[in-house]
């Protein structure tokens, strides 16, 4: 992971889509759904107010992905980004996404 200006961004290209999930952080829950992925991480835009900082665990949980946990890289107006804990399970849910599910999608909002 690169920084810029103390801002952590993926290195890895990502990929949009539209993938909708539970995300858990802590004794918290929300839906959330997946704007972008990569094989490093993903972002989310989150459908109701968390406490999230960074370095948490969290776990992700949709039907295209499996489960997966990760760790909050960072949480700012309702979008979370996640990094992967990599396992040679998680590494395999994300590559049997993107040979058999994934069809890139172009938002229909912008930020």
């Amino acid at each position: 992971m690169a920084t810029i200006k103390d801002m952590p961004t993926r290195t890895n290209d990502r990929s949009r889509v539209r993938i909708f999930a539970t995300v858990k952080v802590m004794h918290q829950s929300t839906r959330a759904r997946v704007v972008d992925l990569s094989p490093t991480g993903m972002a989310f835009d989150v459908e109701k107010p968390i406490q999230a900082l960074a370095g948490q665990m969290v776990t992700v949980e949709s039907e295209e992905l499996g489960r997966l946990t990760g760790t909050v890289r960072w949480y700012s107006n309702g979008r979370l980004g996640i990094q992967y804990k990599l396992s040679t399970n998680a590494l395999a849910q994300i590559t049997s996404y993107f040979r058999f599910f994934h069809e890139e999608v172009r938002p229909v909002l912008r930020r």
